[in-house]
């Protein structure tokens, strides 16, 4: 094993799974090092992979929460969400390196590791300071994102036939931004590839209510287009540096808001914004489907024309520093 001294350091977000695992070695050769998140079906780890002549690889392991273990439902999701994500060769979408079952019998989702932040940590480290993120870095952000769902909503079954993967929960938490100026998509833990059946009970609530589309609160089937209304709440806080929906209140409550309440033009939420990009996110959030960008593709379009329009760059090494420096705001607050 590699000298404690030679692993990677934790990560800058709080352990959110119990460590009580950690130093476990899966299948023979993944060392589980640091417990980085929880959600409700399964955990995260910072592991390392052991290889010969002392070779060490960090990756990211998802493992199924112990209690579900032994849920069939929750068991065949994490399966199909292994089969679609390995299915999904694109750069900015999280890689899947291997697939297993640990010694319990608990299945576990190998991935790459990023090594940075996701897009809810990056606009808090703004706050820290009494800043808002650069809308342009935002934008930037967002065209990978979407990038990610086009590779998706285009996925093509074995056949060739056009076979959309819906991620079902795009959300600032599932945003990866790497310290090298990479962005991932992640956690495509409630997807559906259209191709397979439903491996969900049927209404059923799935992902975050604060980012859901109305149709899908009242029970339509999600789309390509819920998606991007999903993208387009993520834009309207990354741009706001506050909570759309969320907050306070119980899950029925937030939803009542999302399906009542009017959203807030961002001219109301600071004066730099370029108008075409307050009016980009009033027509990705309508209400109505129909008044939405109609493919990812559509919106990655008019993103890019919107930040042509400005001087400022906004490639990797720009966003690489930003998140380097928004890593060192959140640890000293400074």
């Amino acid at each position: 094993m590699a000298p404690r001294s030679q692993r990677p350091k934790p990560p800058s977000r709080p352990p959110a799974a119990s460590g009580t695992d950690r130093g476990r070695i899966l299948a023979g050769k993944y060392e589980l090092v640091d417990p980085v998140g929880r959600g409700g079906m399964a955990s995260v780890w910072l592991a390392l992979t052991h290889g010969e002549a002392g070779f060490t690889r960090p990756v990211a392991i998802k493992r199924v929460l112990r209690h579900l273990q032994r849920d069939a439902k929750f068991e065949a999701m994490f399966v199909e969400e292994a089969r679609v994500v390995a299915d999904l060769q694109h750069p900015n979408i999280v890689q899947v390196h291997d697939f297993g079952r640990d010694q319990q019998g608990g299945y576990f989702i190998v991935m790459e590791w990023v090594e940075g932040m996701n897009l809810e940590g990056y606009v808090r480290s703004f706050a820290t300071v009494g800043e808002v993120p650069p809308w342009q870095l935002v934008c930037a952000i967002s065209i990978e994102v979407l990038r990610a769902l086009s590779a998706a909503h285009e996925r093509n079954d074995p056949y060739g036939n056009v076979s959309p993967v819906i991620h079902r929960d795009v959300a600032p938490a599932n945003i990866l931004v790497g310290k090298n100026g990479n962005v991932k998509l992640t956690d495509f833990g409630l997807s559906r590839a259209m191709d397979r059946p439903s491996t969900t009970d049927p209404g059923i609530v799935k992902g975050k209510v604060a980012y859901m589309p109305p149709e899908c609160l009242e029970g339509q089937a999600a789309t390509p287009v819920s998606d991007l209304y999903s993208m387009g709440v993520v834009l309207w806080e990354a741009l706001a540096a506050r909570r759309l929906f969320g907050g306070q209140g119980t899950d029925v409550d937030i939803a009542m808001r999302v399906l009542q309440e009017p959203i807030p033009l961002l001219s109301g939420e600071r004066l730099d914004l370029p108008q075409a990009l307050i009016e980009l996110v009033e027509q990705a959030t309508a209400r109505d489907p129909a008044r939405r960008f109609a493919r990812a593709t559509a919106m990655v379009e008019a993103l890019s024309g919107i930040l042509r329009q400005q001087e400022k760059p906004t490639d990797d090494a720009v966003l690489a520093q930003s998140v380097r420096a928004a890593t060192q705001r959140l640890r000293t607050g400074s």
